[in-house]
C-alpha cells in the first residue's frame, strides 16, 4: 500500500468543563513499543502531583520531529494480521434455574476467553453485553450526540475521571499543533458526580461542552461499582467507542500529555513499524509487586486478590526476570518493562 498523508476532516462538535491550575511538578514518561494490537495506548506526559516518585525531574530525551508539517502516513506493516471481528451485543437467560443477571461483559466461559486469544475472523465478548428484553441496561450509556462525534474520530486521545476521583488536567495547549487541535479528537469521560464537582467549582463545560481541549462526554449508569474497574472500559475499549479510529492514545487521569499526539504516533508506531506502544510503570516491573502494594493501599479485598493472582499463575504467569527481558527504548524509571 503506498503511503498517504493524513486526512482532514474535522470532528463534530460536543458538550461542557474545566479546572483550576495547580503548581505541577514535572518527568516526562517514555512510553515503549510492544508489537501486539492495533491500538496506541501510551502518551508522552508530565507527571502533575507525584513529588516521590523516584524518577522525579528527570528528564526523558525523545526525539520526536520538529512539526507535523508534511507528515505522512506509512504504508500497511508487512507484521499485520487481517482478520475480521464480530461482537457479541446482546444474551438470552441460559441460566437452568430462571435466574438470569445481564453483566456488562456478558457471560463467558474459560473456553469461550482462551479462543479469543486467537487471531482469526470471530465473534466474541468484547463488553457492551445487554441482556433479554425487559432486563436492566448493563451500562456505560452515552448520549447519541456524543456517539455521532465519537464514531467521526480517526485519531483520539482519550482520559476518564469516575467518581470524582482526580483532577482534570488539561493538555498543554502550547506544545499540541494545528493540525491535531483540528483533527484529533480529545475526549475526557466522566460521571455525573464528577461533573457536578468541576461544575460547583465553576470549573464545567462551556457551552459547546469542551474544557480546554476536552470534548466531555458524561457516562450515565457506569457497569461497576468500583471506581477503578468502571474506568476500565475506556481504557481497554476504545476500539469500541471509537469504532472508526485509527490510533488510540490512552492518557491517566494522572497525567498531563505534553506533546503533539501526531508526533508521538509518529515516533513510537510509524517510525518503528509498531502496532502498539505502551509505557513501563514507574515502579514496579513485575504482578507479585503490583499484588503487594494492592493490599498495602486496601485497594480491594485481600482475599480476592489472592484468588486473582492464583489464577494469573495458574493460566502461566511467572515471575519476572529483569535479566531475561528483551532490549527495549529508555525510560525515565529505574526499569524496563516489555509488556
Amino acid at each position: 500500500m503506498p503511503e498517504r498523508r493524513l486526512p482532514i476532516s474535522t470532528p463534530a462538535a460536543a458538550g461542557p468543563r474545566r479546572h483550576p491550575r495547580r503548581q505541577r511538578r514535572h518527568c516526562r514518561l517514555l512510553v515503549l513499543p510492544a508489537f501486539a494490537l492495533a491500538l496506541v495506548s501510551l502518551a508522552y506526559l508530565s507527571f502533575s502531583s507525584h513529588p516521590n516518585l523516584p524518577f522525579h525531574d528527570v528528564p526523558c530525551q525523545i526525539e520526536f520531529l520538529p512539526s507535523v508539517d508534511d507528515l505522512v502516513e506509512p504504508g500497511i506493516y508487512n507484521n499485520f494480521t487481517g482478520f475480521s471481528l464480530n461482537y457479541i451485543s446482546k444474551e438470552n437467560v441460559s441460566s437452568s434455574n430462571g435466574i438470569f443477571e445481564p453483566l456488562f461483559g456478558g457471560h463467558q466461559s474459560l473456553q469461550e476467553r482462551e479462543e479469543t486469544y486467537y487471531a482469526r475472523n470471530q465473534t466474541l465478548h468484547c463488553g457492551f453485553v445487554q441482556g433479554p428484553e425487559d432486563y436492566p441496561n448493563t451500562g456505560f450509556d452515552l448520549d447519541e450526540n456524543d456517539k455521532i462525534y465519537m464514531a467521526s474520530c480517526r485519531v483520539v486521545v482519550s482520559s476518564c475521571i469516575f467518581g470524582s476521583s482526580d483532577y482534570l488536567r488539561r493538555p498543554t495547549k502550547s506544545k499540541i499543533g494545528l493540525y491535531s487541535k483540528k483533527n484529533v479528537c480529545f475526549v475526557m469521560f466522566l460521571d455525573e458526580l464528577t461533573l457536578g464537582t468541576l461544575s460547583s467549582e465553576g470549573t464545567g463545560p462551556d457551552e459547546t461542552g469542551f474544557i480546554g481541549l476536552w470534548r466531555i462526554v458524561v457516562v450515565e449508569k457506569l457497569p461497576y461499582k468500583d471506581m477503578r474497574r468502571a474506568g476500565k472500559v475506556p481504557k481497554f475499549l476504545a476500539h469500541r467507542l471509537f469504532p472508526f479510529a485509527m490510533y488510540s492514545i490512552w492518557l491517566d487521569s494522572k497525567l498531563r500529555l505534553n506533546a503533539d499526539p501526531m508526533l508521538i504516533v509518529e515516533y513510537f508506531l510509524w517510525r518503528n513499524k509498531a502496532e502498539y506502544a505502551i509505557s513501563v510503570h514507574y515502579d514496579r516491573t513485575c504482578v507479585s509487586e503490583e499484588v503487594l502494594q494492592n493490599k498495602r493501599l486496601n485497594k480491594y479485598n485481600h482475599t480476592a486478590i489472592d484468588e486473582q493472582f492464583y489464577f494469573y499463575q495458574s493460566d502461566g504467569l511467572v515471575k519476572f526476570n529483569e535479566s531475561g527481558r528483551e532490549p527495549v527504548l529508555p525510560s525515565c524509571s529505574y526499569h524496563y518493562l516489555m509488556i
